[in-house]
């Protein structure tokens, strides 16, 4: 959850991700997983004004989104603090479709990457299924 710019570096990824048109994201998640939990769970009413009446939790109401991830579903999988790649990535098959094309990524760096000539790269070499 470090900060680039007053966000995470996971935002960032999903960032361009959502850019390239991916909406659908499974977080793996192992040691302090709580802390991307907390993030998500807060995300709108730290990023939007509200209305709440005290005293009833469902009666919150947001007003104007004021972000522009709209449509993202985030997907928060507990995969283990000590689980090694594969073993995250087999433990978060339940939330793929069967037919879709997935990415992989660590959510530990950022880059400046044309994600769709690397899928378009990677179908053309029969790097994918689909």
């Amino acid at each position: 959850m470090v900060e680039i710019g007053g966000r995470p570096i996971l935002w960032h990824i999903m960032k361009l991700y959502a850019h390239h048109g991916f909406s659908e994201f499974v977080l793996c998640l192992g040691y302090k997983g709580f802390m991307i939990k907390e993030y998500f769970l807060n995300y709108e009413a730290m990023n939007c004004d509200f209305t709440v009446e005290l005293g009833r939790r469902e009666s919150v109401h947001f007003h104007d989104f004021g972000h522009d991830e709209n449509g993202w579903l985030v997907t928060l999988a507990d995969t283990g603090e000590k689980a090694q790649t594969g073993a995250r990535i087999r433990r978060a098959l339940r939330y793929l479709d069967a037919d879709a094309t997935f990415c992989v990524t660590y959510g530990d760096g950022v880059a400046d990457l044309d994600l769709t000539a690397a899928l378009a790269f990677h179908r053309s070499h029969g790097g994918l299924r689909r």
